[in-house]
């Protein structure tokens, strides 16, 4: 338990680091561009980037996002008015020509619709746009804000060229909730960003429980324990495994409840339902081992039925919903591809130990079976330890 509660809080940690850092700051800008301040925004994966002057109040910003395809656009903007769209000086970079070129436009959106592009409120200069080595657009711009400018509504979006225009951004939760204010002088970002360090410390912990250990209990069980030699260390292994993964996920599953509570209007349905369902059949496996009959009870059977069955199902559930978890995060392609990886290299193992498994017992059935054949063979000087040749 000391060994889990360590774990536990190591993990923690971690996350505190990353959400202090700021994954923003490890962005290499292209020609090496530097700003005093970043921050991670908390929907579709962006982050911000930018240097203010108070006394000019001068802005350089960089906006980061991967777009949708290569044929994207992506966003960003200031609302001196409100913190929706409507109102918002947007800076847009898509696509031009061809080569992967992008170029930036400035658009001043009235209402709900995007409009053409034009002057802004902000006198703009240095607007830029590439597409960085890991797919991502950097988008960069310089502009004078209004004198004593300390805080601002920033909005952010994401979307599809199609036949040369700008089309309509998607309604899903994470493009809906792409707003939030800005401190220019102190860096603080809130709505949304203040519990950034939650998400992840309830996608780290319920990744690692769910997602991995739990598989990795699973095949421990079904595999380790068809070899004599592993007896019984493969058992507290199990054991070991799939305690740290119910006792993760149990750490990760309020933090997950008071996100949700937090984002007043979103609601993930079928990420919470079906985490409430893990975490139940999580809980009823705990109380089957306290339950647990011996091996020569009339049911075990039923037993070990239910328990396989279950395992399975939470298995498969604990995967499915760490990818909608990461869906929800908008992750990084790096740490969706080293899951995906992760997951991979498991599955990977469990076929070929059940190669392995099924031979050995394919070859002690023959071994069991020649044996039968060889006591049931007629014995005696008449036929001298060999079989008749008709019976």
């Amino acid at each position: 338990m000391r060994v889990l509660v360590l774990l536990v809080a190591a993990l923690v940690e971690a996350a505190a680091r990353v959400g202090a850092s700021g994954a923003c700051a490890a962005e290499n800008l292209s020609q090496n561009r530097v700003y005093a301040a970043c921050s991670d925004l908390p929907t579709l994966g962006a982050s911000v980037h930018w240097t203010y002057d108070p006394e000019t109040s001068s802005l350089s910003v960089a906006f980061v996002a991967a777009p949708l395809s290569a044929s994207g656009w992506v966003a960003w903007g200031l609302n001196p008015t409100g913190d929706g769209m409507a109102g918002t000086q947007a800076l847009i970079a898509a696509p031009k020509g061809g080569g992967g070129a992008y170029g930036v436009q400035t658009y001043d959106i009235q209402g709900a619709s995007l409009g053409s592009p034009g002057r802004i409120a902000y006198p703009t200069s240095d607007l830029a746009a590439v597409l960085g080595g890991d797919g991502r657009v950097q988008m960069f711009g310089k502009l004078t804000l209004h004198n004593g400018t300390g805080e601002v509504n920033q909005v952010w979006q994401m979307g599809q060229v199609l036949g040369g225009s700008i089309a309509v951004h998607a309604m899903a939760a994470g493009n809906m909730g792409a707003k939030g204010k800005l401190n220019l002088v102190t860096g603080a970002a809130t709505r949304g960003s203040s519990n950034l360090l939650k998400k992840k410390t309830h996608g780290i912990l319920n990744a690692v429980s769910w997602g991995i250990l739990l598989p990795i209990g699973g095949i421990v069980a079904r595999y380790l324990k068809t070899f004599k030699s592993a007896e019984p260390a493969w058992l507290y292994l199990h054991i070991a495994c799939q305690l740290m993964a119910y006792m993760m996920g149990l750490c990760g599953f309020p933090i997950g409840i008071d996100l949700g509570n937090l984002s007043k209007g979103i609601t993930y349905l079928s990420h919470r339902n079906m985490g409430i369902v893990v975490l139940a059949i999580g809980t009823l496996q705990i109380v089957a081992l306290v339950l647990k009959p011996n091996k020569d009870h009339k049911l075990r059977v039923y037993w070990n039925l239910y328990h396989h069955s279950a395992g399975y199902a939470i298995i498969v559930l604990g995967i499915v919903n760490v990818f909608k978890g990461m869906t929800i995060l908008n992750v990084g392609e790096k740490l969706k591809t080293g899951y995906i990886i992760t997951i991979g290299i498991l599955t990977g193992i469990a076929v070929a130990l059940e190669v392995i498994t099924c031979s050995i017992a394919w070859e002690c059935s023959i071994v069991v079976q020649r044996r039968n054949t060889k006591d049931k063979a007629p014995s005696g000087p008449a036929y001298n330890g060999r079989l008749p040749l008709s019976i």
